[in-house]
Protein backbone atom coordinates (compact mmCIF):
# COMPACT_ATOMS: atom_id res chain seq x y z
CA UNK A 1 0.00 0.00 0.00
CA UNK A 2 1.40 3.38 -0.99
CA UNK A 3 1.22 6.52 1.16
CA UNK A 4 2.98 9.86 1.61
CA UNK A 5 3.42 10.01 5.38
CA UNK A 6 6.38 8.42 7.16
CA UNK A 7 6.45 6.41 10.37
CA UNK A 8 9.18 4.83 12.48
CA UNK A 9 8.67 1.65 10.42
CA UNK A 10 10.26 3.52 7.49
CA UNK A 11 13.65 3.85 9.19
CA UNK A 12 16.28 2.11 7.08
CA UNK A 13 14.39 2.47 3.79
CA UNK A 14 16.15 3.71 0.68
CA UNK A 15 15.23 7.16 -0.63
CA UNK A 16 15.15 7.34 -4.43
CA UNK A 17 14.71 10.18 -6.90
CA UNK A 18 12.23 10.27 -9.79
CA UNK A 19 14.58 8.18 -11.95
CA UNK A 20 14.78 5.45 -9.32
CA UNK A 21 18.37 6.31 -8.32
CA UNK A 22 19.24 5.84 -4.65
CA UNK A 23 20.02 9.15 -2.99
CA UNK A 24 20.15 8.08 0.64
CA UNK A 25 18.61 6.14 3.50
CA UNK A 26 16.16 7.14 6.23
CA UNK A 27 18.26 7.20 9.39
CA UNK A 28 15.47 8.27 11.74
CA UNK A 29 11.82 9.31 11.78
CA UNK A 30 11.04 11.85 14.47
CA UNK A 31 7.56 13.34 14.98
CA UNK A 32 6.47 12.27 11.49
CA UNK A 33 9.55 13.72 9.77
CA UNK A 34 12.17 11.58 8.04
CA UNK A 35 15.87 12.39 8.31
CA UNK A 36 18.01 11.13 5.44
CA UNK A 37 21.65 10.04 5.49
CA UNK A 38 23.04 10.67 2.00
CA UNK A 39 26.05 8.39 2.47
CA UNK A 40 25.07 5.51 4.78
CA UNK A 41 27.49 2.75 5.63
CA UNK A 42 26.53 -0.84 6.42
CA UNK A 43 26.48 -0.05 10.15
CA UNK A 44 24.05 2.84 9.57
CA UNK A 45 21.76 0.58 7.55
CA UNK A 46 21.69 -2.13 10.20
CA UNK A 47 21.14 0.34 13.05
CA UNK A 48 18.22 2.00 11.26
CA UNK A 49 16.55 -1.32 10.36
CA UNK A 50 16.76 -2.35 14.01
CA UNK A 51 15.18 0.93 15.10
CA UNK A 52 18.43 2.19 16.62
CA UNK A 53 18.79 5.05 14.12
CA UNK A 54 19.76 8.48 15.30
CA UNK A 55 19.85 11.51 13.02
CA UNK A 56 22.83 13.81 13.40
CA UNK A 57 24.04 17.08 11.86
CA UNK A 58 24.99 15.27 8.62
CA UNK A 59 21.43 14.04 8.01
CA UNK A 60 18.90 16.06 6.05
CA UNK A 61 15.30 16.70 7.01
CA UNK A 62 12.91 15.37 4.35
CA UNK A 63 9.81 17.54 4.27
CA UNK A 64 6.56 15.70 3.60
CA UNK A 65 5.79 17.84 0.54
CA UNK A 66 8.89 16.39 -1.18
CA UNK A 67 7.61 12.80 -0.90
CA UNK A 68 5.78 11.35 -3.91
CA UNK A 69 5.10 7.97 -2.31
CA UNK A 70 6.19 5.60 0.45
CA UNK A 71 6.11 1.88 -0.37
CA UNK A 72 7.11 -1.23 1.53
CA UNK A 73 10.64 -0.92 0.09
CA UNK A 74 11.44 2.74 -0.53
CA UNK A 75 10.54 6.40 -0.36
CA UNK A 76 10.27 8.02 -3.79
CA UNK A 77 10.79 11.77 -4.11
CA UNK A 78 8.83 14.24 -6.22
CA UNK A 79 10.55 16.26 -8.95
Amino acid sequence: MERTNVTEDDEGKQVVNTRGEKVGMVSEVRDGTAYVNLDPGITDSIRSRLGWGDADQDDYRLDRDRIATVTDDEIRLKK
